[in-house]
């Protein structure tokens, strides 16, 4: 995968970006449990009271509180409170807020920032705990004798006024002793049951408090709302940007291995099938694009949810943190149980791929002979047994990845289950508050949603390693065939002598050579031509030509050049090459001839298609040069392909012609015709052709017999038929002495 990195340089950009959104997403996700936190404790439980700092104290209560506040932090609260009474200036408006100020004087809290309430919160909190304790002393006596500090006391008494007569030192006392009872509540306990007395206060105050509740959880739930709808259009974004990023990658790995194939010579090819290749270029392709689409959704996201559940989770209960910890042990192992199962699986499935879809383009290209021969039921036994082979296979990592998910599903469930009965026993204990509980719960969600994407990941990952080594196998193939660093130019006349000088030529890993000490020259204006046995080595020597395949040992020259030390475009742009079997592409007839010369005027085409005597079945066509041609030119005949395969060529007007057993689907009549016009239509050019009938061949200037990668004889027709026996034998078994003569 990691080879495969470069072709991401042009979409880092996006890449970026779409981190970017993904941080913000995830942050935005993050921060929606401890808003639903906030809205349970602080504004079901809490009223809507966000601290223990009041914002306004009537001063009877404020007494009442500095009876539980030491001197140094009774200098603090004052500075931060401002005594509002009838005199003040801003009366009327303080009245309206608080209609109790028409009655007592209150203390209104100054505009002070966060820090300072952080600072005046245990402060205030242990004393209106302190004071509302006091309270329920009382209110719990119902009138009866009041128990104060191992006493009685009569049901009147003013127990504030009291604790202000007392001894500084005996009150001092009493209030350490107070204080060391509610510190060891904790500070959220502190804060949420100090909320209870600010509630009453504000009651008494005469301050609406159900609007206080109401305005905290609609802010809060706005809150969520936006964060929501950010976090939605973070992922509307990053999903686009994925995508793009994807199809981009996977549109240049195409073009990479299209341009790099077309550069393999036929050794390279010889390495991998075509089959194997399709399924490179389309499904493996396909599996990295669907991977980078989730990486860049999954494989960020989680990591960042994950860690920053983590450091959520642990700030709202350390000591719960084993839960998460035993949940991510089990997910681990979990996930690398089946990885270890099914990653051999995901290599030997893109094989069976392989296998499959050379069986079914067997099938399709060959269903003529299938037919012809009766073995449909063979072929459909070779293609079930692909097919089987593949799905069971597939079946295998499905069953084994289904696991995960249900297996994934009771780790959450059981990690639930231990929150909700550990968090219930530290509420029972005042040690935690319920919305903390329920957040903590959510992070823990999360984190293991990080982990469940991350699995997801390890599914795909194996399965897109294993195309992208495919992938980087064609990519990393160095052709053996390359051009020369500093390439010779031919003159820009190109005569078109050919010369083999002691040309040998073994096929990789072959054990001796298939063409041995090949010497000859071909002359511009006249027709060279091979014959010999099946196997004899005509179609590779004429190969070596345009360089499809590199020789062994000795050279090979056009106008004395070594064409080694050409480039290749140069070298094939002076031959025009027909091979043994002809291939079209869809399209028409006149996209099929100018594929040659897109160029070529409309003259040179119906020039070409003339002397390749082609014509005939063009003019038949309503369509004429338009006339459609379907893949592969199945709407043809043998013998048309043939035709518009050697008018192609001749389109090129190259200075070297290659016909390589070209003629054999033409009748006798249309060969002689097509060769007589090839001779007046190509009078300057070297004419190189392989034939198997010596008609096609008698009237060469030069004709040269090879058998079993030698030449056994060169010269014209009949000088062979004087000193060749092997081409006297060719010859006699097609044809009689008389129509040799």
């Amino acid at each position: 995968m990691f080879k495969l990195a470069k072709y991401l340089k042009p979409f880092i950009g996006m890449i970026i970006l779409a981190i970017i959104l993904l941080y913000v997403q995830a942050m935005a996700d993050l921060a929606l449990p401890d808003y639903m936190s906030n809205i349970v404790n602080k504004g079901i439980q809490q009223n809507g009271i966000e601290s223990a700092v009041p914002q306004a104290v009537r001063k009877s209560k404020m007494d009442n509180l500095m009876l539980f506040i030491s001197d140094t932090d009774k200098n603090e609260v004052y500075s931060n409170y401002r005594l509002i009474d009838n005199a003040s200036p801003d009366y009327h408006k303080y009245a309206l807020d608080y209609p109790q100020l028409t009655k007592e004087s209150i203390y209104v809290l100054k505009n002070i920032d966060k820090t300072e309430i952080d600072k005046l919160n245990p402060i205030m909190g242990k004393a209106l705990l302190a004071v509302s304790g006091v309270e329920k002393m009382k209110a719990d006596a119902k009138g009866n004798e009041i128990p104060f500090n191992g006493a009685k006391l009569p049901a009147n008494t003013d127990l504030f006024a009291l604790l202000g007569n007392l001894p500084a030192e005996q009150r001092a006392k009493l209030s350490e002793e107070t204080d060391k009872k509610i510190t060891a509540l904790g500070d959220n306990m502190i804060l949420q049951a100090a909320t209870h007395s600010i509630k009453a206060e504000y009651e008494a105050l005469g301050m609406d408090t159900g609007k206080i509740q109401s305005n905290y959880i609609l802010r809060a739930g706005i809150s969520m709302l936006l964060l929501s709808l950010l976090g939605a259009v973070c992922t509307v974004f990053v999903g686009l940007l994925a995508s793009r990023t994807a199809a981009g990658l996977a549109r240049n790995l195409r073009k990479s291995i299209f341009a790099k194939v077309e550069s393999f010579s036929s050794t390279e090819f010889d390495k991998f099938s075509t089959a194997s290749l399709i399924t490179r270029t389309t499904n493996d392709i396909t599996q990295i694009q669907m991977v980078v689409v989730l990486a860049i959704r999954m494989v960020i996201y989680a990591p960042i949810l994950g860690i920053g559940g983590v450091m959520k989770a642990l700030n709202k209960s350390s000591s719960m943190s084993w839960i998460i910890a035993l949940a991510v042990i089990v997910l681990l192992g979990l996930i690398g149980s089946i990885f270890a199962i099914a990653m051999p699986k995901f290599r030997l499935i893109q094989k069976l791929i392989d296998r499959l879809n050379l069986v079914t383009r067997e099938n399709l290209s060959g269903m003529m002979v299938i037919r012809a021969f009766n073995t449909q039921k063979f072929e459909e036994g070779r293609f079930d047994k692909a097919n089987t082979d593949l799905t069971s296979t597939n079946l295998f990592v499905n069953r084994v990845m289904v696991v995960l998910f249900p297996a994934m599903m009771i780790v959450m469930n059981g990690v639930t289950l231990l929150i909700v009965w550990i968090g219930a026993h530290q509420i029972a204990a005042s040690n935690m508050q319920v919305g903390d509980m329920m957040a903590f719960m959510q992070y823990a969600m999360q984190i293991i949603s990080a982990f469940l994407m991350m699995s997801f990941m390890f599914i795909m990952i194996p399965r897109a390693s294993v195309s992208a080594q495919r992938i980087n196998e064609v990519l990393q193939v160095e052709p053996t065939i390359a051009d020369p660093k500093k390439p010779r130019y031919f003159d820009k006349e190109v005569r078109g002598l050919v010369e083999f000088r002691n040309v040998s030529f073994k096929y990789p890993g072959a054990a001796e050579d298939v063409l041995k000490n090949i010497s000859f020259k071909a002359m511009p204006g006249k027709t060279t031509a091979f014959i010999g046995s099946t196997g004899a080595g005509k179609t590779t020597l004429i190969n070596l030509l345009p360089r499809f395949y590199d020789i062994t040992s000795g050279e090979i020259l056009i106008d004395g050049i070594d064409i080694r030390e050409v480039s290749q475009q140069d070298l094939r742009d002076k031959i025009g090459y027909v091979p043994q079997k002809g291939s079209l592409f869809q399209g028409t007839i006149e996209s099929n001839l100018r594929y040659a010369d897109e160029n070529a005027s409309d003259e040179t085409i119906k020039k070409s298609a003339e002397i390749a005597q082609a014509m005939e079945f063009i003019n038949e066509n309503s369509k004429g040069f338009k006339g459609e041609i379907s893949q592969g030119g199945s709407n043809v005949s043998g013998g048309q392909k043939q035709r518009l395969s050697i008018a192609r060529a001749l389109v090129k007007k190259a200075k070297i012609y290659i016909f390589d057993d070209s003629f054999s689907a033409l009748d006798f009549k249309t060969d002689s015709l097509l060769r007589k016009a090839l001779k007046e239509g190509t009078y300057s050019s070297t004419l190189l052709i392989v034939g198997q009938r010596v008609s096609t061949i008698k009237n060469a200037e030069q004709i040269i017999v090879l058998d079993e990668g030698r030449i056994v004889g060169i010269g014209t027709h009949n000088e062979l038929m004087k000193n060749c026996i092997t081409y006297q034998e060719i010859a006699l078994s097609q044809l009689s002495k008389e129509e040799l003569a």
